[in-house]
């Protein structure tokens, strides 16, 4: 089997679609008419769910006549969310056809697809000519990637000079090897970190110049925080897109992150870059 194929079984499972339908159902919501205030606790696909992407956001401030790229744009909640705040046009790219066949079908729910176009594809080949984009944006990606290099470059091939880049990822800390399954793999067959010095290098020698890189594992721990402390009030945790795609094995991947974030083996980080001209 080739490594991404083995990625995208990874996240696909099948019935997704009837999945989220049963999940929106239980929260009350019509899963033929669902709100985007209702679709975020499931379509954002990565850590602190929404509240991750409004920090993309802010770094990115992208223009209304902007064509922003999502690599690694899951089942579309980022983008959506860009498209529907900012006016602009976003595509997203992602190598599980599952993810871009619901992604397609929420937007059409939400009646954005006039500014948003989702295509199953490699980042790094991506199917776009050079200097496509105003700007992109990656969010918990880049993990499962073993040539960072490459896939910097090929971000670099379609942005504009002077497009902004912003990427949330998670980086290699210190200590022994992370615990599987996570929310990205289920071994390390297919998990590939980077330290944040090797991200910030890398980004740099692909013809970046690196703005800021900054990590969030105080955001991320202060928000497992407040959903542990809304579960025990009988609630529902704002963020259960993990849930939604793993099924029965997330809880165990979302302990071993945590734990993984607790003891320093792998730290969240953003980094917001610009191409060169």
């Amino acid at each position: 089997m080739s490594q991404d194929l083995e990625v995208s079984r990874y996240y696909s499972r099948g019935d997704l679609v009837s999945r989220l339908n049963a999940a929106l159902t239980q929260d009350g919501v019509d899963p033929d008419h669902p709100s985007m205030e209702a679709l975020a606790p499931y379509d954002q696909f990565h850590g602190r769910g929404l509240e991750a992407t409004l920090a993309v956001a802010a770094l990115m401030q992208p223009a209304p006549t902007d064509h922003i790229l999502d690599i690694g744009s899951g089942i579309g909640g980022p983008a959506r969310y860009f498209a529907a705040r900012y006016g602009c046009r976003v595509a997203g790219i992602d190598l599980t056809p599952e993810f871009c066949d619901v992604a397609r079908h929420l937007t059409r729910l939400l009646d954005l697809a006039g500014r948003l176009m989702f295509e199953v594809g490699d980042a790094l080949a991506m199917p776009f000519a050079d200097a496509s984009f105003d700007g992109a944006y990656s969010m918990n990606v880049s993990m499962n990637i073993a040539d960072k290099g490459a896939f910097y470059r090929e971000i670099h091939r379609v942005l504009k000079p002077g497009a902004r880049l912003v990427l949330s990822e998670i980086a290699k800390g210190e200590g022994t090897e992370l615990d599987y399954p996570t929310p990205w793999a289920d071994s390390a067959r297919t998990s590939f970190l980077s330290t944040l010095e090797e991200t910030q290098r890398g980004v740099g020698e692909a013809g970046f110049d690196v703005i800021r890189v900054h990590s969030t594992l105080e955001e991320v721990l202060a928000f497992g925080v407040r959903s542990r402390t809304m579960m025990q009030r009988g609630e529902k945790p704002p963020h259960r897109a993990v849930m939604l795609i793993h099924g029965e094995m997330a809880t165990q991947a979302m302990a071993n992150t945590s734990r993984g974030f607790s003891e320093g083996r792998i730290i969240p980080i953003e980094v917001l870059a610009r191409r060169r001209p």
